[in-house]
């Protein structure tokens, strides 16, 4: 502001009204002589200095930071006591939860806020914020079944779903709700028992089917050994089988080959004694004959019989019997 603002709001004494770096302001004219009467509908921005004559001026400031309002089982600063917001679910149990609600005011609906609802940020926050908060959240958290709470994703989406409809009924209002956080939650003394009862019941059951299954898997490698040793006995067996085979075929082999041997070498032998024998049965034949008589002959004495008869008495019987059994062969 220029040193003639300064010096025609001191004439007509004005005094400075300021609005902080994140705070909104609201002038209400009291006299309405130069404007209408009420609540200025314009708010004044952040960060700067007013001036306004006194009495016939009001001045408001709302805080557009986030706020926090907490309900809470021990306490805050805002409430003493459990504070917290209780539910009951769709089969029956109370269930209390520790709630915040993160919110801030919407800048251009401050005046609106002070003409319905409060003169500052704390008073908005607890005449609206926080009973339209608890409202909203229990009428969501009533929708659920006691286990379901117990489901992380389920109470995130509940909560998303509380802001969402919070934002429905307060932006019109001037509020901005942020996010709907849900902390700690606890159940009825006699349900918790219940609860933590099957909690050990669970966890035995998966303590015993964890026991079964590693049971059921010992017994799987077990099997899986057994089938190897019975499989590697088999494969031995049907080494040694296949090694005395082949042994067996090689004896085999080598023995057919030696009876084929044999077998051509008389086949040779006879084919040899039948050409032979066709061959003694000619006219050379028999010359051979006469040739083996001349030489079994050959060098032995030769007696001639006379025809009328032989006198026995000077016969040489060897030599006799020689002859004729040489005569005998060659026919």
């Amino acid at each position: 502001m220029n040193m003639l603002s300064l010096v025609l709001a001191a004439m007509l004494g004005c005094v400075p009204y300021s609005t902080g770096s994140t705070e909104v302001g609201v002038r209400v004219s009291n006299l309405g002589l130069v404007e209408p009467k009420g609540v200025v509908p314009e708010p004044y921005a952040p960060g700067a200095t007013y001036f306004f004559a006194p009495v016939i001026n009001e001045w408001y400031l709302y805080d557009t930071a986030l706020q926090n309002v907490v309900m809470s089982r021990e306490g805050s600063e805002q409430r003493d006591g459990d504070d917290s917001l209780r539910f009951k679910t769709i089969d029956g149990n109370d269930i209390s939860v520790n709630v915040t609600v993160a919110w801030s005011v919407i800048g251009t609906k401050a005046p609106y806020l002070l003409q319905f609802v409060g003169p500052d940020t704390q008073a908005v926050g607890a005449t609206l914020v926080r009973p339209v908060s608890r409202t909203i959240i229990r009428d969501v958290l009533n929708s659920l079944a006691s286990e379901q709470y117990y489901d992380a994703g389920i109470r995130f989406r509940k909560a998303e779903e509380a802001a969402m409809l919070l934002n429905h009924y307060l932006n019109p209002e001037g509020i901005q709700v942020v996010q709907v956080l849900l902390g700690e939650h606890r159940f009825n003394d006699r349900y918790e028992q219940i609860i933590r009862d099957k909690k050990v019941a669970e966890q035995d059951a998966a303590r015993l089917n964890s026991e079964t299954e590693a049971a059921r898997e010992q017994r799987r490698r077990e099997m899986e050994e057994a089938k190897g040793v019975v499989n590697q006995a088999i494969e031995e067996a049907e080494g040694e089988s296949q090694k005395k085979t082949l042994s067996a075929d090689a004896i085999y082999y080598e023995r057919q080959r030696g009876a084929e041997a044999i077998l051509a070498e008389q086949r040779a032998k006879a084919k040899g004694i039948a050409e032979r024998a066709r061959a003694l049965s000619g006219t050379g034949g028999r010359n051979i004959v006469k040739l083996k008589v001349a030489e079994a002959l050959k060098g032995k004495p030769i007696v001639f019989v006379p025809a009328g008869g032989m006198d026995l008495r000077q016969t040489d019987m060897n030599q006799l019997l020689e002859t004729y059994a040489v005569v005998k062969g060659a026919q």
